[in-house]
C-alpha cells in the first residue's frame, strides 16, 4: 500500500463533532461518480499499470480494499487514533493483537469479569503457545499493579465489563501500565466510541466487536483494532495481512452504515436502559441490578467521569436461583432470547448457560441467577411491560 493509504491521522477531522465524523470521516464522495456512500468494492484483485504499478496502493483485497480502507479510516477518526484496522470478527481482531505483541514466555493481566470468548482465547488457545495470564480485579488499580510481573506485556480491560457491568478507571490503569512499561488494551465494545474514548484516556489499543453497537442491526460479524501509536499500527497491519482474518467489503460497508447512526441509536439505548433499570430496581423479584448509571454502583463516579452516558446493557439477579432466571428468559417475548448485543432489537440471555459458559469453573464464573439484557430502541413502555410479564 502507498503511504497515502497506509495511515489516517485523526487530526484531519480534529474540529468536527462525533456525529459529523461518523458520517463523513474517511468517506468522501466517490471521485468518479459522485456517489455519496462509499461503494462496495466486491473485488479480489486489481489491474496493475505495469509490474508494481498499483493504483492507489491496491493489489489484492486481503492486503487492502477501498471499502475496508474507508471503514478503517472512519474507525480511527471516531476513536481519535492514528490507525484503525477492520477484521472478520472481534476475536479475529484480538487474536491478531495478541500474536503481534506477545511471544512465548510473556504474561498478560486479564479482568475477573470478561467476555467468555476472550477468556477462552487466553485459556485454551494462547496459553498453549506459551503465554501465561493471571486474573485481577481491574476496577482496583492497586490489584492490577500487584498482578503485573517482570514478563507482563499487556493489561487487558473491559469497561463496562461483560456481563457484570464493572467499571475500570482507564486513566488510572494507563498510569499503572506506563509505570510498568506495558501496554493497556481496552475492549470498548459495550460503551462504543460515542460514549467513551479510551485512547484519549491513555490506553494504547482499543478493541471492538463491531458486530455489536457499531454495526447495530444484528446483520454483520466484525472486529476492529484502533491504536494511537503509528508504529504499532504498522505492526498490526503487517500481521493483519499475514494472518488474513480481514473484514470483507460488504461486511465493512454494513459496519460503516451502522456507524452513521451510532450516536442517535446510543442516545435511545441509554434512555431506554435507564427506564428498565428504574423498573427492575423496584421489582420485588429482582435481587440486584448491575448498571453503572445507578448511584450505588461502585464504579458510578468513574463511569460518570469517563463516559458520556451509561450505556444500553443491564444485568440483574432474580430471586429463586438459576432455574428462576432461566424461566424469566424463556417467558420474555419482546426481548428476544439470544446471544450478542447492541442491535436495535432488545435481547435477553442467561450468561451462565449461554455467552459465558466457557468460564464455568474459573475465576470468571458468573452467578447462575444472572440475566443480561441488551436494551434496544423499541418503545420503552413496551419493553417494561414485557419484562414485567416475564418476571411474573
Amino acid at each position: 500500500m502507498s503511504d497515502k493509504h497506509r495511515e489516517h491521522h485523526s487530526s484531519e477531522h480534529h474540529s468536527e463533532h462525533f456525529e459529523t465524523l461518523a458520517i463523513h470521516a474517511g468517506q468522501p464522495a466517490d471521485a468518479q461518480t459522485g456517489a455519496v456512500v462509499t461503494p462496495i468494492y466486491q473485488v479480489s484483485t486489481y489491474k496493475q499499470d505495469g509490474v508494481g504499478g498499483l493504483r492507489g496502493g491496491y493489489e489484492y483485497s486481503r492486503s487492502a480494499n477501498p471499502t475496508r480502507t474507508a471503514l478503517e479510516r472512519n474507525l480511527a477518526a471516531l476513536e481519535g487514533g492514528r490507525r484503525g484496522l477492520a477484521f472478520a470478527s472481534g476475536l479475529a481482531a484480538e487474536d491478531c493483537l495478541l500474536r503481534t505483541v506477545l511471544a512465548p514466555g510473556d504474561h498478560v493481566v486479564i479482568p475477573n469479569d470478561a467476555y467468555g470468548g476472550t477468556f477462552r482465547l487466553f485459556a485454551k488457545v494462547v496459553e498453549r503457545w506459551g503465554v501465561t495470564w493471571s486474573v485481577a480485579d481491574t476496577s482496583d488499580p492497586a490489584a492490577v499493579r500487584d498482578a503485573v510481573r517482570p514478563e507482563t506485556k499487556l493489561i487487558w480491560v473491559e469497561t463496562p465489563s461483560n456481563p457484570l457491568l464493572g467499571i475500570s478507571d482507564i486513566t488510572a490503569l494507563a498510569g499503572v501500565a506506563r509505570q510498568a512499561g506495558v501496554r493497556l488494551v481496552v475492549d470498548n465494545t459495550f460503551a462504543s466510541p460515542y460514549l467513551q474514548q479510551p485512547l484519549a484516556l491513555g490506553a494504547d489499543v482499543v478493541v471492538h466487536s463491531t458486530t455489536k453497537y457499531m454495526g447495530g442491526h444484528s446483520d454483520v460479524i466484525g472486529g476492529a483494532l484502533i491504536t494511537a501509536d503509528a508504529e504499532l499500527g504498522e505492526e498490526l497491519a503487517y500481521h493483519q495481512n499475514a494472518m488474513g482474518a480481514v473484514s470483507g467489503p460488504f461486511d465493512a460497508w454494513l459496519v460503516m452504515r451502522g456507524l452513521k447512526t451510532l450516536a442517535v441509536r446510543m442516545d435511545r439505548h441509554c434512555a431506554n436502559a435507564e427506564r428498565v433499570v428504574a423498573m427492575l430496581s423496584a421489582h420485588p423479584r429482582v435481587a440486584e441490578v448491575y448498571y453503572p448509571g445507578l448511584p450505588e454502583h461502585p464504579g458510578h463516579e468513574v463511569a460518570a467521569k469517563q463516559m458520556k452516558a451509561f450505556g444500553g446493557m443491564v444485568s440483574f439477579r432474580v430471586e429463586g436461583g438459576e432455574e428462576a432466571a432461566v424461566e424469566v428468559c424463556d417467558r420474555a417475548r419482546l426481548f428476544t432470547l439470544g446471544e450478542s448485543l447492541g442491535g436495535v432489537e432488545s435481547l435477553i440471555e442467561h450468561p451462565g448457560r449461554m455467552t459465558h459458559a466457557s468460564v464455568a469453573g474459573s475465576e470468571l464464573e458468573v452467578p447462575g441467577d444472572l440475566i443480561r439484557l441488551s436494551v434496544g430502541i423499541e418503545a420503552a413502555d413496551d419493553l417494561l411491560a414485557d419484562l414485567t410479564r416475564a418476571l411474573g
